[in-house]
């Protein structure tokens, strides 16, 4: 358990000991540091000779060439892990410790390298391989597309005269319910939520020629799941997300706390934001945080679409738990990212960098692209309908339009463009 307590309604802060504010909550701090905060690199070097000296000297070696590959496997990815808790930078958040968030840097990092051997696999060796975590893998999937009946109302339909509604409430309604939550506690703009919610809905449109999971009725789209689904999401995690940004944060050690409720209350907090910032992304204040909140717009939608091209490609059924604990790294590892890029946008340092988890959640979603384009051509392959791929290029003419309008100013400034541009105002001006 961390010292670097919580909030506590019976316990008086200690504003003489503010350790850290971000820019929008107050944040107190008494810097009380345990056992659990400190450095364990010799207590991990000794477990792991110590797991190693037992299979060394003690464990009989099996000849099944399979058994012992499987767990030579095992125990590198263990080890790996175990040195990169220990050795790993540090994130940029320290709840619920920082050991937490070098543990997904790692798993991240794993995550790419088993991307980048399944590159150099055929796709049927690269199915089989997840038999070896589940069984009942590697099995083609049946095609089923959900824009079959959109009649809204149906009468004298024996399941009721909504039926067609009724059917598409299923598991999938609340993961988009808590997946939009979610992504408010980590995008914290509406505008940018509601942008990437309607960008979504028009690529299931582009795309459904290609994935049939992608086919919805018209209201499924734009009610069940941009209206409800997806609005509901974004409102409850942007309500969550203002309260957090107004809260005061009061942190003490868990023992100096003399009461157990309040040790009680400072063990849950544990689990719980040290300070929240409100993202202010202004993305319409200059063009270079346009086309850098642009870039991680288009990111979070690619990494959307590749759940449902690797699925449809490794034939991994939807509700299976690789595709959950993938959304759950790509959460987790997203959120670091996200903190990482909107301080690297907020810096003046003119030699900040990018950090960790920004760099690799990147290399993750690229490598996953890399792998769909060397297996999936044959469903990647297939154009979408002509007036689909008129109707981006009017909108991308819009969008283009709009910038150079928005941002015709700033071009004046820009080494080349900047120029040119200036020598052209003066000729209107004299004409």
């Amino acid at each position: 358990m961390s010292a670097n307590a919580t909030t506590l309604n019976d316990i008086k802060p200690h504003p003489e000991k503010r350790a850290a504010a971000s820019d929008d909550a107050q944040v107190y701090d008494d810097g009380t540091n345990t056992y659990f905060w400190q450095a364990h690199t010799v207590t991990a070097l000794v477990f792991i000779m110590c797991g190693l000296i037992y299979v060394t000297f003690f464990e009989e070696t099996s000849h099944e060439t399979g058994y012992n590959m499987g767990r030579g496997a095992v125990a590198v990815v263990v080890v790996f892990i175990l040195i990169g808790v220990v050795h790993m930078p540090n994130g940029p958040f320290i709840r619920p410790h920082p050991v937490v968030w070098r543990l997904f840097l790692c798993l991240i990092i794993l995550y790419i390298l088993m991307l980048i051997f399944a590159l150099f696999q055929t796709i049927d060796d690269a199915r089989q391989l997840l038999r070896v975590y589940d069984p009942e893998l590697g099995k083609p999937l049946p095609e089923r597309t959900y824009a079959e009946n959109c009649d809204i109302y149906t009468p004298g339909h024996p399941n009721g005269s909504f039926a067609n509604v009724m059917e598409k409430m299923d598991v999938f309604v609340p993961c988009h319910l808590i997946g939009w939550f979610v992504k408010a506690l980590i995008l914290r703009d509406y505008w940018l939520l509601t942008i990437l919610s309607a960008w979504f809905e028009l690529m299931e449109y582009t795309l459904e020629c290609q994935l049939p999971n992608f086919g919805e009725c018209w209201w499924d789209h734009w009610i069940l799941d941009f209206l409800l689904c997806n609005g509901l999401g974004m409102w409850a995690g942007m309500r969550v997300s203002a309260w957090l940004e107004m809260k005061t944060y009061h942190w003490m050690g868990l023992w100096k706390i003399p009461t157990f409720k309040g040790k009680l209350k400072r063990a849950v907090s544990q689990f719980t934001p040290h300070s929240w910032t409100h993202y202010r992304w202004g993305y319409t204040e200059s063009f270079k945080r346009f086309c850098f909140v642009c870039i991680i717009a288009t990111f979070c939608l690619v990494q959307e679409v590749n759940t449902f091209y690797l699925k449809t490609i490794l034939w991994i059924p939807p509700d299976h738990m690789l595709n959950f604990y993938r959304l759950v790294m790509y959460a987790i590892c997203g959120t670091a990212a996200l903190k990482e890029m909107y301080d690297y946008l907020s810096s003046s340092d003119k030699n900040a960098e990018i950090g960790h988890f920004s760099w690799l959640v990147v290399a993750a979603i690229l490598c996953e692209v890399l792998f769909e384009i060397k297996f999936g051509s044959d469903i990647m392959s297939i154009s979408p309908h002509p007036l689909i791929l008129v109707g981006w290029v009017v909108l991308l003419v819009v969008f283009l339009i709009w910038t150079f309008w928005h941002f015709t100013v700033p071009f004046r400034d820009m080494p080349v463009i900047g120029s040119y541009w200036r020598r052209l105002e003066d000729k209107i001006k004299q004409q």
